[in-house]
């Protein structure tokens, strides 16, 4: 269910761009003398690139040869938006290519690309500075690669960028707080090696998507989450080593569909403001140390799917919440605190847990101090398979 959404709008928009794109590859009308330059530019680049690649096991670039760049494969031509009659090398997909080798300066040359797709391939080393230079670029997934250093700050200088991809690399050190407030609608950062989270004096976004799963931000989640209330739908911080109390605040995401908080180190007990969350299909809270009742207005939401509250310490399940499997709800609330339900833990584990509770209006965010969950490290989430092209 998660991301299905944002992914059927931005598929649907995907294959239009690249069925005007194929059709624009064989039309013969285009003044050569417009496109050359171009195409010129683009045949450098990539060569350039075709040079630095040093393991291709499926020969995509094999028929890279000769200035006819739009003939070379996983390349895509159009017509430039700003003159229909200029051929242009707008898209890029090399998904799945198992190719391995770096991204070179010369890339910039490519200032005309609207879709870079280089999903599970094994490109390494740090992105180039001239990647700045592709002002028309509005989807980059580099998902899936080797891809090193801190946080790429050159793709936050993309006016068009509104799809980012950078899951499954090896970025590291702290998000830049840029990132929240570029004009992104969907964000994916998860399975690198990032720290720390959504800063203090955060403001506001347009991502209706954020996937920052499995990275060792720590901490606590801020208040400002508030920010993403207009456009959030998705928001997944699995695995996060997130700790301290979960902010009355995530309840004003009113448009939210999925919620994944799983195996973090979260404690107290679930704000009632949830209930709030009128759209919400999918609430994952399982491997945390929340404690009290399982919300009964989170029981009763009128979108709810799907709902887990397992490996927590809950101690309290009133009314509806007893039976939600009787309304079609995937429901899991094993292995908590839970009187006379089945699959809990012992009476000495939930002992030692409730008989120190926590209360979430005495203290600030900052003064929970981090604790080591006691749970083995969460799931990873397997890459999601990247749009086709027809």
């Amino acid at each position: 269910m998660a991301l299905s959404i944002t992914f059927h709008a931005l598929t649907s928009l995907l294959l239009f761009h690249v069925s005007f794109v194929s059709t624009a590859t064989h039309t013969p009308h285009h003044h050569a003398s417009h496109s050359s330059n171009h195409l010129q530019k683009a045949y450098r680049a990539l060569q350039a690139w075709k040079k630095v690649i040093y393991s291709d096991p499926k020969n995509l670039t094999g028929d890279w040869v000769g200035p006819s760049v739009c003939s070379y494969t996983g390349i895509f031509c159009a017509p430039s938006p700003s003159d229909p009659n200029t051929l242009v090398v707008a898209g890029i997909d090399l998904n799945h290519g198992d190719i391995a080798g770096f991204l070179p300066e010369p890339i910039g040359l490519l200032s005309d690309l609207a879709l870079i797709h280089l999903n599970s391939n094994r490109f390494c080393g740090i992105l180039p500075r001239s990647l700045s230079q592709l002002s028309l670029l509005y989807e980059l997934d580099l998902s899936n690669n080797r891809f090193v250093g801190p946080f790429p700050d050159v793709v936050l200088s993309l006016p068009s960028l509104k799809y980012l991809d950078l899951r499954y690399n090896e970025f590291e050190g702290p998000l830049p707080p840029k990132l929240f407030s570029n004009p992104l609608d969907a964000i994916f950062v998860n399975n690198n090696r990032l720290t720390s989270l959504i800063p203090r004096d955060f403001t506001g976004t347009t991502a209706s998507v954020v996937v920052f799963a499995n990275n060792d931000f720590s901490g606590c989640l801020p208040p400002t989450i508030a920010h993403f209330a207009d456009t959030l739908e998705e928001l997944l911080l699995i695995n996060s080593s997130l700790s301290g109390c979960l902010p009355p605040e995530v309840g004003y995401l009113y448009k939210l569909r999925v919620l994944d908080m799983s195996y973090n180190s979260l404690v107290g007990p679930v704000p009632y403001s949830l209930a709030g969350l009128g759209h919400l299909e999918l609430l994952n809270l399982d491997h945390n140390m929340f404690t009290g009742a399982v919300p009964l207005g989170v029981c009763v939401l009128p979108s709810l799917q799907n709902l887990t509250v397992s490996d927590n310490y809950f101690s309290e399940e009133e009314g509806i919440c007893r039976n939600l499997t009787s309304r079609g709800i995937v429901f899991d609330d094993s292995n908590n605190c839970l009187p006379d339900k089945p699959h809990q833990r012992s009476h000495k584990v939930c002992e030692d847990v409730l008989d120190h509770p926590v209360d979430c209006y005495d203290h600030e965010c900052s003064a929970v101090a981090p604790q080591a969950s006691p749970f083995a490290a969460g799931p990873s989430l397997a890459p999601a398979p990247a749009p086709t092209y027809t």
